[in-house]
């Protein structure tokens, strides 16, 4: 079935929510320039009431703070979800070696997020993306003491410098084929975010046949305020289009 994450979760009731669609993952954003920024304190009261079986998936931006690695331990997420506006995540690889795989929860899942600048490149650009990935497998860094697939999902989003994520808008889901084929060649996760709504995200996930989705304000009242009967029927929309596709 295809991953379904609910981000930008400021309260328990929406989280809870969330759970009770079906979704997969929450997302926490700690960012404060977000309308959806959450404290650490106000995350861990949320996380400690979610079930076990809930992914809760921190997101970050780099070169702010907190750091993804101490947020995550200290309050029990799952995973983390990184923006990089500028520079590169050699910083996250050498983070999550010097801790050591033993200190990270079980199933922890690492996502960097690739902006919309990602797949706006031309045509050139993509194919060189595409065949990158294709090849992911074979271009794990160095000296990786942890399982390799803590680092093998990426997601497409139609964030930028200005606004890493939750902007509403979609990007070229046509033009990003090339890059989700050489993604599944490589055995890497893609996930498709950015503007997905109840209403696109079956066109989405046929276009590009993602293993996850990633929605923020496609599902929202408001900005950090979600909407229940939004949420059910975005999680209902994947599962209804994983049925027929199965």
């Amino acid at each position: 079935m295809t991953w379904v994450k609910i981000c930008g979760m400021t309260n328990l009731e929406d989280a809870l929510t969330a759970v009770e669609a079906g979704a997969d993952a929450v997302g926490f954003v700690f960012y404060e320039k977000s309308p959806r920024n959450i404290t650490i304190e106000a995350a861990r009261e949320i996380v400690e009431r979610l079930p076990e079986s809930v992914e809760k998936i921190g997101v970050f931006v780099n070169g702010t703070e907190p750091s993804p690695l101490d947020v995550l331990l200290d309050i029990g997420l799952t995973g983390t979800q990184s923006y990089f506006l500028g520079g590169s995540d050699t910083q996250r690889d050498r983070g999550m070696k010097a801790i050591g795989a033993s200190l990270l929860p079980k199933k922890a899942r690492f996502l960097t997020a690739l902006p919309r600048q990602f797949v706006g490149q031309d045509e050139d650009g993509i194919q060189k993306a595409a065949s990158d990935f294709a090849k992911w497998g074979k271009n794990l860094p160095d000296g990786v003491s942890f399982p390799e697939e803590l680092l093998d999902t990426f997601v497409l989003d139609s964030g930028d410098l200005r606004m890493p994520g939750g902007t509403g808008k979609t990007f070229d889901w046509k033009k990003a084929v090339p890059i989700a084929d050489g993604m599944r060649q490589g055995g890497v996760k893609l996930v498709v975010a950015g503007g997905l709504t109840p209403e696109n995200v079956t066109q989405a996930i046929g276009i590009l046949k993602p293993w996850g989705v990633d929605v923020v304000s496609g599902v929202e009242a408001r900005p950090g305020r979600k909407d229940p009967e939004k949420v059910r029927a975005f999680v209902r929309a994947v599962r209804e289009i994983d049925r027929k596709t199965s």
